[in-house]
């Protein structure tokens, strides 16, 4: 296991496992902690070890947003470096992430949760938007994901009233996909994230994050041309076969790495 700047990671099995660890600022994040979440994502990305990654938080919270002492101090001439990068990381590595959300989930906490692929939650876990009622915006591109999560309605609702609501509002919302008690949380998608990691094919994964990522916005026909250059593509890579003859064979598949 690894701690660095408030986030630390363990691998096994396949599936990483990472965690806001801050306990001082009850996982709250700071810029540092920022570019590790980031850093720790990539590196993740890389290893062809892993094959889907967890995410959630020590403690009470899953990340309350960002360490409000560091807006409320003086702010350096030329602004703030925002970091959008390390903050959106899960939405761009090729890699399914979840995310647990073990308890308050809010401000820049809540972009982050909304960037994973999928969101578990435990029973009675607070979430908040926040931005409205600190004078701020919809940051991190929180304005995007949002409506597509939850619907263009439910995201001004939420956006704009920064009102707090629960994991069971929160799954009646679509923004979760599943509600734990908080002592089977992390063991709930730690094991999904092995199912994928067992039974999922890590190239076929990558490319259909991507697609989702990038032909939300474009006609039907033209993403239906993509997927057929994207299939073609498909069986022109070991995991097509190796998925086939598994298949016929009635046996779990043993799928490449990807990258190779």
């Amino acid at each position: 296991m690894t701690l660095e700047d408030g986030v630390r990671y363990s691998v096994g099995s396949g599936v990483a496992t990472v965690t806001f660890d801050r306990p001082d600022r009850n996982n709250a994040m700071n810029l540092a902690m920022e570019r590790r979440y980031g850093e720790v994502l990539r590196a993740l990305e890389a290893d062809t070890g892993v094959r889907a990654v967890v995410v959630t938080g020590a403690g009470k919270s899953f990340c309350p947003g960002a360490d409000l002492d560091v807006l409320a101090g003086d702010i350096p001439e030329g602004g703030i470096d925002f970091q959008v990068e390390h903050v959106q990381s899960a939405a761009f590595i090729g890699k399914p992430v979840i995310a647990a959300i073990n308890g308050g989930c809010a401000g820049l906490g809540f972009v982050i949760a909304c960037t994973a692929d999928i969101r578990f939650a435990a029973a009675g876990a607070k979430f908040t938007t926040a931005f409205a009622r600190r004078g701020l915006i919809a940051e991190y591109g929180i304005a995007q994901l949002l409506p597509d999560l939850v619907g263009r309605g439910r995201a001004m609702d939420l956006l704009l009233s920064g009102r707090t609501f629960t994991a069971e509002d929160a799954w009646s919302y679509g923004l979760v996909q599943e509600v734990y008690a908080p002592e089977d949380l992390l063991a709930a998608a730690e094991a999904y994230a092995a199912e994928l990691a067992t039974y999922s094919a890590p190239r076929s994964m990558a490319v259909m994050k991507r697609q989702i990522l990038d032909e939300a916005a474009i006609p039907l026909a033209e993403s239906g041309d993509r997927a057929a250059e994207l299939m073609a593509e498909s069986f022109q890579h070991p995991e097509a076969k190796e998925g086939v003859t598994s298949w016929l064979q009635r046996r779990p598949p043993e799928f490449p790495p990807y990258p190779a």
